[in-house]
Parts: structure tokens; sequence; C-alpha cells
């Protein structure tokens, strides 16, 4: 049995994961990633690769997709070695400190340090419970756009209030033939400036916007749709023409063995402190949407942030007493490990 034996494992290869292998080899630290999916990139990859990112400093706007491509070319100098499609099922701690990892596919890995950038764990869609609902997921029903393309001259209906809902909604009214938006309250938990423009092309007639409404039912026959069932809060129902039923209502966290591993947690989030990222595990770090502490922000900028934090922490903890001397990029440049 081969065994992976590294400095760090960063358990998550979404944005954050990736920005923090260049910030460990930085450090002068090695790493291996481990991820569930098969493709880099996280929730960027596996649900938005054509939304637009507007908050990422140095791009006005840039395609999810355009960022991990950054992100990965970013990080390659530094010979990250990749473990996709497999999860973390065992965590053990060794007579000399180190941790002894074990995936779902058989891979060992011991490491000094441990990073967890897991996003929100091994996550998958809220689903609405609507009847037949599994006849029309994969052919009308989608829970995330893949190629926005696809959608072009179609009926589309996009239920939720979030910044997905929102931002997809905007994008989508380019090229649909139709865009309606349900949701069951007048106030959208997105960016007040998407919700202006939201707002805007309801006033111009270019989106129809259900309000306060939720889904009822579903119309079609062998997973094509012909329309959707809604409901007012006060039983009103009504009954749209869709071709495209587009459920935007987050997704369901589950940590998997990582709840098992002792780590304080805090309704499905790790509790770190944000001076350093250290969780109560003394080698065991967390950045990104999975960890918290008060007043946390979960952005993409903040997890970059927290790996900078991190990759420190784990400097001084991989070489206790060492002195750093601290150099910015433009002087040091980029170190190479292959």
């Amino acid at each position: 049995m081969h065994i992976h034996e590294t400095d760090l494992v960063i358990i998550g290869a979404g944005p954050v994961g990736l920005f923090a292998i260049f910030e460990a080899g930085m450090m002068g630290i090695k790493c291996c990633v481990i991820d569930s999916l098969e493709d880099v990139g996280g929730q960027c990859t596996a649900l938005y690769p054509e939304k637009p990112i507007y908050d990422i400093p140095g791009f006005p706007k840039i395609l999810a997709a355009d960022l991990i491509e950054n992100l990965k070319h970013q990080a390659q100098p530094f010979g990250p070695l990749y473990h996709m499609g497999q999860q973390v099922t065992s965590l053990e701690k060794l007579q000399d400190g180190r941790f002894q990892i074990l995936t779902s596919t058989g891979t060992v890995m011991v490491t000094k340090t441990i990073l967890i950038a897991a996003g929100v764990g091994a996550f998958g869609p809220n689903r609405p419970p609507l009847e037949k609902l599994e006849e029309f997921e994969g052919k009308s029903v989608f829970y995330y756009v893949k190629n926005r393309e696809a959608f072009r001259d179609k009926k589309i209906m996009i239920a939720g209030g979030g910044d997905s809902a929102v931002d997809w909604a905007i994008s989508l009214s380019e090229i649909a033939k139709k865009v309606t938006v349900v949701h069951r309250r007048p106030k959208f938990r997105a960016a007040p400036e998407t919700e202006s423009q939201l707002k805007k092309l309801a006033d111009d007639g270019i989106i129809d916007l259900m309000i306060p409404y939720q889904l009822d039912g579903l119309v079609g026959n062998y997973g094509a749709l012909q329309a959707v069932k809604l409901q007012s809060m006060d039983g009103n129902t009504k009954e749209i023409e869709t071709d495209v039923l587009l459920p935007f209502y987050g997704l369901a966290m589950d940590l998997g063995p990582i709840a098992e591993w002792g780590l304080h947690l805090n309704t499905n989030h790790i509790t770190i402190n944000p001076a350093d990222c250290s969780t109560n595990i003394p080698g065991i770090f967390a950045i990104g949407d999975i960890a918290t502490y008060p007043h946390k922000l979960k952005l993409i900028l903040t997890g970059f942030a927290e790996a900078a934090q991190a990759a420190h922490a784990i400097r001084a903890f991989l070489h206790p007493g060492q002195v750093y001397h601290f150099e910015y990029s433009t002087t040091s440049g980029v170190p190479s490990f292959t």
C-alpha cells in the first residue's frame, strides 16, 4: 500500500482551496488536495460555471469557470497532488503527532497539518416538495445552469429569492422567450444593486414577478414541462406556461465524517479563531464557507484572505520558533517545486 506523506492536506478544491495551494506554496509548504468532485472548482464548476462574479479584486467581471482556471494555473508552479472524486472517510492521530487520512478510494495520506476548505461540505440542492419532481429532474427541472445557451428561447420559471435566483433571472432574460420569478415575499436576499436591476426589468415588462407565490405543482408528461402551478400565501392559484423550472433554494449541507472529528461546530460550520483560522484541534485549520466566527462574511474574497492567514499559521505550526522574514510576492517572486 502506497502512503502519501506531506506537510499539508487541503480538503476541498473550490476557489478558496485552490488559492490556499498558492499561499501554502509561497510559504514553502508542499500539499495534497482531496475533493469529492471529479473536477476542481467546487460550486463554481459544478453549479454555475457560466455565472459572472463581480467582487473579485482586479476583475470587474469574471466567469466562475475562468476564475477557477486562473486559480488552478496560479497554483500549478507548486506541483499540488490532486486526489479528485474521493471523500475523506477516516482520520486518525498517529503517535508521532501526524494525522493519517483514508479516502473512499483507499488512498492513504500521512500529514502534519490539515486545512479544511470544503465549502458547504458534500453539497446537494434543496429540492422543492413537489409531486413527481424526479420525473422532470435533469430534463426540464434543473438546480444549476451549466450552459446558459441551452435556455435560449425557452419559457423559464426561476423560484427563489437569493443571489443565484436574481442573478440568473437577469442573465437569462437576455436570451429567454420569457422569464418568470417566483418568490414568497417581496424582499429578496440578493445584493441591493442586482435586486434593483431585477425590479427595473420587471417594471419594463421583461421579467414577470410572481410575488408572493410558491411552487405548488408540475404539469407535463415524460419529463417535459408544460406549466407550473403556483399558490399565493392566501390560497389563490395560478398556472403558468413553462418549459424549464430552475428552483434556486440553496444547498443542503452535509459535513460527512468531518462532523465526527471532535471539531467545535456551530450549525454545520466549523468554529475557528479568525486570527489564524485554527480549530480547537492543533494542526487542523479551516477556511472559506465552512468556517465560522463572529461577523463572518461568506464571500470568496473573505476565503482568499483566510487562505493567506492560514498558510502563515500553518508554516509557524510546522516550524515552531523559526523566524520568518516576510516578503511581498513582488519581491520574492513565485518559487517552484517542479
